[in-house]
């Protein structure tokens, strides 16, 4: 039943990182999002995957508020904050091409896998590869901040590089304190509605939702 849960988990590992890299090439806001809900997911199942076998209930409750949270409640609330408009048109603006995002992509994947061999000797040999996979999905998803120039993508960059940071946390420590848990049900969907909002006030005054153009919003003297 391991060598199953392994071979089923590392399935779900590359789901998760091709997820990721795909996020950073994908050029629709709505599709983009579509993709953070599959890696919530993918997180969700290797969470629960982990925790079968040991069972660890700490895993099936951390996999549980993952798939309310990033699932359910933050894909809820940006669209219904975000105007429609922002989901449907293609998001052309953003730091590289397309070919040169894919490549750094896949560069930081070999990176972060690189740097999580050294730590994974201390993870059990089930959780190795999500050490790994995570390492390498902090890292897309910090491209992915650094190369969109619109809100709601900034906004899913970093909830895919705290995606990462979980997947990889599992590894190092399965059995999560339910407080902390507890806060990432309430403190994540809290900065969704946030930047949701104020993304929909800055479309309503300027019509873009670039992060460089919100200096248009600045209080201006009389």
């Amino acid at each position: 039943m391991s060598a199953i849960l392994t071979e089923l988990n590392a399935l779900v590992l590359g789901l998760f990182i091709l997820a990721a890299i795909s996020m950073v090439v994908i050029r629709q806001i709505g599709a983009c999002m579509q993709l953070f809900i599959l890696q919530s997911l993918l997180l969700a199942a290797s969470a629960f995957l982990l925790g079968a076998s040991p069972l660890s209930w700490h895993l099936i409750a951390l996999g549980c508020v993952t798939i309310a949270s990033k699932v359910i409640v933050i894909p809820w609330l940006i669209r219904s904050l975000v105007p429609a408009e922002v989901h449907r048109r293609r998001e052309l603006s953003q730091a590289i091409d397309v070919p040169a995002a894919l490549l750094l992509s896949l560069a930081l994947t070999l990176v972060g896998y690189a740097f999580a061999q050294h730590l994974a000797r201390s993870a059990p040999s089930l959780s190795s590869g999500n050490l790994a996979m995570g390492f390498a999905g902090l890292l897309v998803g910090l491209l992915l901040l650094a190369v969109r120039t619109e809100a709601v993508p900034q906004l899913l960059g970093i909830l895919a590089m705290e995606n990462g940071a979980f997947l990889a946390g599992i590894a190092i420590a399965p059995d999560f304190p339910l407080i902390a848990e507890l806060a990432i049900a309430f403190d994540v969907p809290l900065l969704a509605f946030i930047v949701g909002l104020l993304t929909r006030i800055a479309y309503r005054q300027i019509g873009t939702t670039e992060v460089g153009a919100l200096s248009a919003l600045r209080e201006r003297a009389p």
